[in-house]
């Protein structure tokens, strides 16, 4: 446990000192959005490259975990789905809960799997990146045309913003790098990980500057349910597969901190985009992020993850 939370608390303390950076006003609202940019436009595709560049996709488990966290979205999703409705709720509230049900912050997420697995776990987490970001995005956009008030940016514009994703087209080079099996020149990947170190604290500093919990506490009850999906049922549902499709002990703590990473902060810009229900996702994204350091510690001892 000890292990475990020497690896969660430096994550979260880092997210601690972006929300006070935003709140306090040290850095001014206009300069968070391009932090933001440059984070995931930069910084970001210096760890994914590099990390699927190296990756051992000949590793049975690789496939496990992806098989694992794309079939665990896809029965969550349908489960929210069948409760439509028993929710009594608008189309557009409905949007914000289903992207709060399987939205997660990679943010989060890969700094928490670097910080436990190393490179092992960089390259694991390239794929999941690689995997579920497409998958779920399209799933949204699906949603949001469907229930979300004057379907704001409809299809087209969402899914040009998705071909433009950074995340996708940086695991694409990195993929097409190690399946060609192109040499790793030194000066090439020194200057990846000077990229790659910045991309984990300037990320978690941007999570914690997006946090909002002005609306988290307005629907306790709605916001409660979307949060335990989140953070309880869809780790372990990750976990779950990843087990019974044999993934071994690494694939295991990944999938468990896949399921487990809090709301996304792009949740709440397509809400805004497609006409949802953003007040309510803002305080789903709050919400799940500050819970979540209670439990995914709480989850990775349970679940007797190793780390290493």
């Amino acid at each position: 446990m000890n292990t475990i939370l020497l690896g969660v608390l430096p994550v979260f303390s880092i997210i601690g000192i972006g929300w006070g950076l935003r709140v306090s006003k040290v850095i001014p609202e206009n300069a968070w959005s391009p932090i933001e940019r440059l984070a995931y436009f930069v910084f970001y595709p210096g760890f994914l490259i590099p990390a699927a560049w190296k990756a051992d996709f000949a590793n049975g488990s690789a496939g496990a975990l992806g098989l694992s966290t794309i079939a665990s979205v896809v029965i969550v999703a349908a489960a929210v789905l069948a409760v439509r409705p028993l929710l009594k709720i608008s189309g557009p509230a409905f949007t914000s809960v289903f992207q709060g049900a399987l939205r997660w912050n990679s943010f989060v997420f890969l700094p928490l799997t670097v910080a436990l697995y190393g490179d092992k776990g960089s390259g694991l987490a390239a794929i999941v990146l690689g995997a579920l970001i497409p998958a779920i995005n399209i799933m949204s956009v699906l949603v949001m045309s469907r229930w979300g008030e004057g379907q704001g940016g409809g299809w087209r514009g969402s899914l040009m913003g998705l071909a433009a994703n950074p995340v996708i087209w940086s695991c694409a080079i990195g993929l097409s790098l190690n399946l060609l099996h192109v040499p790793k020149p030194e000066i090439v990947m020194s200057a990846l990980k000077l990229l790659s170190d910045a991309a984990l604290a300037v990320g978690l500093i941007v999570a914690g500057g997006g946090l909002s919990f002005t609306y988290a506490l307005s629907r306790p009850w709605l916001i409660g349910g979307v949060s335990a999906v989140k953070l309880v049922v869809l780790p372990i549902l990750m976990w779950t597969l990843c087990r019974a499709l044999g993934g071994d002990a690494t694939a295991l703590g990944i999938a468990l901190i896949c399921g487990s990473a809090p709301g996304a902060a792009a949740s709440y810009v397509l809400a805004r985009q497609m006409g949802g229900d953003a007040r309510l996702m803002a305080g789903i994204v709050a919400f799940t992020t500050a819970a979540s350091l209670i439990t995914i510690p709480v989850l990775l001892a349970v679940f007797g993850v190793t780390t290493g």
